[in-house]
């Protein structure tokens, strides 16, 4: 389908490549029979508040209809959303999302009471009522983490306080998205035709990837030098933000922010501090890749305008939807036929809504709810990339489907640590798959360097962000303050690190820092540095250890978050508390730039 073609209306498209939303929600009678529904037992559950203390058999009543009440509003959230994303045009499906999204703010709002009163039961008499053998074992593990959290949850007057502070407190990243994603307005640059054109951040990515060198280093000087005449109003929004995480933590008694902000999932902050000092360790590597850039762009000086121009040329490849779905399977065959036949039920029983129409939410996702399939969102078009896509996003389905099937309601949701790791291993089977069959010396090239700006732009990358965002935290948290220059000066610092001798470290690059929405996330990206060498990991385990691998992993998708992350891996044959898996990581990528080096010699 080419994107210059107008795109076709929702009702154009052929039913076959439309996902059957009909399996979740089967008609606008169950929609209101279900909204009601919900309604009315958020009502009932609000007669519990005060009484949880009471017994265990009224403790466990009210978690039932809590789980309850939470299954049905994700089916109906969730729907009602998809139904939007579809077209988002649709008059009916704008009013029916909205009716959702309010119902989910009630009813959170009336659950809210529940785990505040469960922590203030006494611990003796919780444990009394989880022997109790009235069906509260199944929330044993529930139960656990929140003892393990309780000495971090205040009174409930400061509790209150501390949520009533929630819409300040969210301000600082408020203001940046609003500057960053309203206000704020690029001057025009001449574009590879001598044709005036605004720089906007979407064409910004277009013009870094440009042949032409003059366009690439006109829009990287002209997007920095408009976020620098902001300078001091960007450098005090993110102390802000660094000063909210701070308050929240000395509020809720940590150590540190960063340790803060990985309590939640129960990570050492010894995992953080370890991928950054592993990726250290391994920056030669990364050097390695920059001279090679250097070397296929064939220039006297690399600049921080390079790093996205393709240094293999674009491989013209048309893969049809077909085409696509024949190949992801045959990748994923070391996983198995239960697994490859799940795939096949999710190409061939409507769970992959396939192209673009009018109005249809851009981008993609693998989306769902318990106790029905997951959904693809994709808007594909036949080239390699939306390939991978396919794959990735086939990858979240299943690791949902499998989580779903295995665990009750509590435990289904996986955690975010875990969230990337199957659709990467998914993606990296794929790959593994295509140089494996593929002989063409060009082909093999683009392939190798489309790896290789993964591991860049994933491990590398979001690593160096990590690191950053720890450092910046620890400048406040050790009474110093954060300025645009001491901001500037900080990130050139890690450029210079991580790009090493043969890349010029151009002082535009200095306020990079100033446009990242992700330094607003708290402790966020370490997560990509982490699910990409957990999943290079596996994969790699998977193809040279064989079944037992495979089973191991599919444990891993069934886990959901019935355990830590860091033990749900390990039980993969991941251990996050050491090096290995980073340094697994990366011994991949050792591989990739011996090849490529015995390629282009």
């Amino acid at each position: 389908m080419s994107k210059m073609a107008k795109l076709p209306k929702r009702n154009e498209i052929s039913e076959e490549f439309k996902w059957q939303l009909e399996d979740m929600v089967s008609s606008k009678e169950e929609w209101e029979k279900l909204y009601n529904e919900i309604i009315s037992v958020t009502e009932e559950i609000k007669s519990f508040a005060g009484k949880l203390q009471d017994s265990a058999d009224t403790l466990l009543e009210c978690l039932r209809k809590r789980d309850f009440l939470g299954e049905k509003l994700s089916r109906l959230y969730v729907y009602s959303n998809m139904k939007l994303h579809e077209d988002a045009n649709n008059a009916e499906a704008q009013n029916t999302s909205e009716k959702a999204n309010s119902l989910m703010v009630k009813v959170n709002s009336s659950m809210s009471f529940i785990e505040p009163e469960i922590s203030a039961i006494p611990d003796n008499v919780l444990e009394n009522y989880m022997n109790s053998s009235n069906g509260l074992e199944l929330y044993k593990t529930y139960m656990e983490d929140l003892l393990r959290k309780k000495k971090h949850i205040l009174s409930m007057e400061e509790e209150l306080l501390l949520a009533r502070a929630q819409d300040l407190a969210q301000a600082p990243e408020n203001t940046f998205a609003m500057f960053n994603n309203a206000d704020i307005k690029f001057p025009s640059i001449k574009d590879e035709n001598g044709n005036d054109v605004e720089l906007t951040k979407g064409r910004y990515v277009s013009f870094m990837e440009s042949k032409d060198r003059r366009v690439r280093k006109d829009a990287f000087e002209a997007l920095y030098a408009t976020y620098k005449k902001y300078k001091n109003t960007l450098a005090s929004t993110i102390a802000g933000n660094v000063k909210k995480n701070i308050f929240y933590m000395q509020a809720k008694k940590f150590n540190s922010t960063c340790e803060a902000s990985l309590f939640e999932n129960n990570i050492p902050v010894s995992v953080y501090d370890q991928l950054i000092e592993t990726v250290h360790k391994y920056l030669p590597l990364m050097h390695r890749y920059v001279s090679i850039r250097k070397r296929m762009l064939d220039l006297d000086e690399l600049h921080m305008y390079d790093v996205y121009t393709p240094i293999v040329k674009d491989m013209d490849v048309k893969i049809t939807f077909d085409e696509a779905k024949e190949t992801v399977l045959k990748a994923l065959a070391p996983l198995g036929e239960e697994y490859c036949n799940l795939i096949n039920k999710g190409f061939n029983e409507k769970w992959i809504d396939v192209y673009e129409n009018e109005g249809k939410r851009s981008g993609a996702y693998s989306w769902g709810t318990y106790g029905v399939h997951p959904y693809v969102l994709l808007n594909h078009q036949d080239n390699l990339n939306h390939m991978f896509t396919l794959a990735h996003e086939m990858g979240h389905s299943l690791h949902s489907y499998y989580s779903s099937e295995t665990q009750p309601y509590i435990y289904a949701e996986y955690p975010i640590f875990l969230a990337e790791v199957a659709s990467t291993v998914n993606e990296a089977l794929l790959m593994e798959y295509l140089l494996k069959t593929t002989e063409d010396k060009n082909m093999r090239l683009y392939l190798i360097n489309h790896f290789m700006e993964q591991f860049k732009g994933t491990l590398y990358r979001q690593a160096m962000f990590a690191e950053y965002e720890k450092l910046i935290h620890e400048v406040v948290e050790q009474g110093g303050a954060l300025t645009a220059d001491s901001l500037s000066s900080m990130y050139h610092d890690l450029n210079v690190k991580y790009f090493g001798d043969d890349m010029i470290i151009d002082s535009e690059i200095d306020m990079e820092w100033a446009r990242i929405p992700h330094f607003y996330y708290n402790y966020y990206v370490f997560q990509y540095s982490t699910g990409y060498s957990a999943a290079i990991t596996l994969s790699q385990k998977i193809l040279n250890e064989g079944e037992d691998a495979v089973v191991k992993y599919m444990n891993f998708l069934k886990s959901g978050c019935s355990e830590y992350p860091i033990d749900t891996l390990k039980k993969a044959g991941v251990d996050m508390n050491s090096p290995e898996p980073v340094e697994k990581a990366l011994k991949v990528f050792e591989g990739l730039l011996d090849e490529m080096e015995s390629i282009i010699e």
